[in-house]
């Protein structure tokens, strides 16, 4: 229901800790300011139970922390009337900022206020001088009341959502880390394991045959050296793929696909994107490789245009051609690489866009974290 006890004061609460300590020692000088002693030991008395009251209350449960926070109010409005103090009142005020259930936040929200402002106004009748002579701290206090719960449990909620998010984030990380897990073993299951069946049933083939065909078994091998030297090959492309590319390096290899392809290439902004996570910049390098790749393979085009746009809250790539546009059937739509362009984007809450009315136009967009 409310925050753990060791977070009494080790959080900010809007005062510093010197503020609680001093409030901490007001309530004795109060007391001790009196001239019976039996009214020194019903203070410290109350003040003893405040505190205890106040400490177990914030490792209580359910109704408990209600009938905690009914004693300290009764001790509160008593240390007021009785010995001038009021600054217990900002004690509550904390704890009930730390309440974490709206409808009871609310109820002890308006109690306390109700029962502060009539014990001041009481006091100032038994107390005049006292609280006169205190006023401009009363009134401070009393901003406090009003201001300190609010301030605490929007600061409470928003800590909660923070720790919500970050472990949708990690979730989110370790999804992640089990699709690109399956990625790796499909593409090495793709490139390697056709490859080294094909090598393993040629060795045995040419095993057989290197006595009673030896062109034919030589023939064999080689094809053994070419499928090995093949399948090496593929499996360097896919470790380059799985290293982080950054979009200044993505721009020098878009160039020089648009050159090969004998395209014009037109880039606006700059690719160089602060404060964005590595890998949110990898997906962003990997999307427009692929949306580049498109536009060479499938466009037919002569002019292809890359902007770059960042915003406080989003980053937005474009890729323009004056192209066909994409075929209107699913199949070539998915075969395009698109579908690759969702799926990179999804993970990072990115979006695409398409409008293939004028040529191409594919816009990548990423919230900014």
């Amino acid at each position: 229901m409310v925050q753990n006890w060791y977070y009494l004061f080790t959080k900010s609460t809007g005062l510093t800790i010197y503020a609680w300590v001093i409030f901490c020692f007001l309530p004795f000088y109060f007391v001790i300011r009196t001239s019976s002693s039996t009214e020194i030991i019903i203070g410290i008395a109350l003040i003893a139970l405040f505190f205890l009251t106040y400490r177990l209350a914030f490792v209580k449960k359910g109704w408990t922390v209600y009938v905690s926070i009914v004693i300290e109010m009764i001790i509160s409005i008593g240390m007021t009337l009785y010995f001038g103090y009021v600054y217990f009142s900002l004690f509550l005020a904390f704890f009930i900022g730390n309440v974490q259930q709206k409808s009871g936040f609310i109820t002890l929200y308006v109690v306390h206020l109700v029962t502060i402002v009539v014990s001041i106004i009481l006091g100032f009748f038994t107390h005049e001088q006292i609280f006169l002579s205190q006023l401009p701290f009363i009134i401070i206090s009393f901003i406090g009341v009003i201001l300190l719960p609010f301030s605490m449990y929007n600061r409470n909620k928003r800590e909660k959502l923070e720790k919500q998010l970050e472990d949708a984030n990690k979730r989110i990380s370790q999804l992640m880390v089990i699709e690109e897990r399956e990625r790796i073993a499909r593409d090495l299951h793709d490139t390697l394991g056709q490859k080294l069946s094909l090598i393993g049933l040629k060795s045995d083939l040419a095993g057989k045959l290197i006595e009673k065909q030896p062109a034919r078994a030589k023939k064999e091998v080689r094809d053994i050296q070419q499928t090995a030297r093949t399948a090496l090959k593929e499996v360097r492309e896919m470790v380059s793929t799985m290293k982080s590319t950054k979009l200044k390096d993505e721009i020098i290899r878009v160039r020089q696909m648009i050159e090969a392809a004998e395209m014009t290439l037109k880039i606006e902004g700059k690719p160089n994107i602060d404060s964005i996570p590595l890998f949110v910049e990898h997906v962003l390098s990997m999307c427009l490789k692929e949306a580049v790749t498109n536009v060479v393979k499938h466009s037919k085009a002569t002019f292809c245009e890359v902007q770059f746009m960042q915003s406080p809250s989003e980053i937005i790539i474009n890729v323009m051609d004056n192209g066909i546009g994409i075929p209107e059937t699913t199949d070539s739509f998915i075969g395009n690489g698109i579908s690759g362009i969702k799926e990179r984007l999804e993970f990072v809450n990115g979006s695409l866009e398409i409008d293939s009315s004028n040529g191409t136009a594919v816009t990548i967009k990423v919230p900014r974290v």
